[in-house]
């Protein structure tokens, strides 16, 4: 690699630096804000950095990043049941729960509201549990859903930080 002059860059470069750190930014947004994937969304903030000329493609990185987000993505949907059944719900209040999450997509706030609502109709409608009962589990899985977003705005930073890193590795191809 060799430096290039101060102020000879190439527009294909900053552009690309510049969508991904976007992207990483989104990301961190989208991982509070529940209508946004925000760690798929991250990720593709470190894809588009190896979309950059002469800066060699890592797949190893890119892989494990990747399976990072696949099982954050996953653990989204499972970790707010598991939640409903660590306050005392059943498995009608955790199919609930992943039931009101799925609803939930399609509205907005639904997100937010679905998973406590799916618990709380589960165990109500399918258990006949006693509404306090049925609240608490319903609250387990608000609680999951907590869970979950947080150790989501926790990965989306660590991508952001990956990037900045990566981008340093290499700013004499960058800028």
């Amino acid at each position: 690699m060799a430096v290039r002059p101060y102020l000879e860059f190439e527009f294909m470069e900053i552009f690309l630096f510049l969508i991904g750190l976007a992207l990483c930014v989104i990301g961190i947004i989208g991982s509070i804000i529940p209508v946004l994937p925000g760690l798929p969304i991250s990720w593709l903030g470190l894809l588009v950095f190896y979309f950059i000329p002469d800066i060699p493609m890592n797949y190893t990185f890119l892989g494990i990043t990747l399976a990072v987000t696949l099982l954050l993505f996953i653990l989204d949907y499972i970790i707010p049941a598991q939640g409903t059944k660590r306050f005392g719900g059943s498995k009608a209040g955790a199919i609930g729960t992943t039931v009101g999450l799925i609803i939930g997509l399609f509205f907005p706030f639904g997100i937010l509201i679905g998973p406590f609502a799916g618990a709380l109709i589960g165990e109500l409608v399918f258990n006949q549990t006693q509404p306090e009962k049925a609240f608490k589990a319903a609250f387990g899985s608000f609680m999951g859903f907590l869970a979950s977003t947080f150790m989501n705005f926790i990965a989306a930073w660590v991508f952001l930080g990956l990037f900045i890193y990566k981008v340093w590795q290499f700013k004499e191809v960058i800028f």
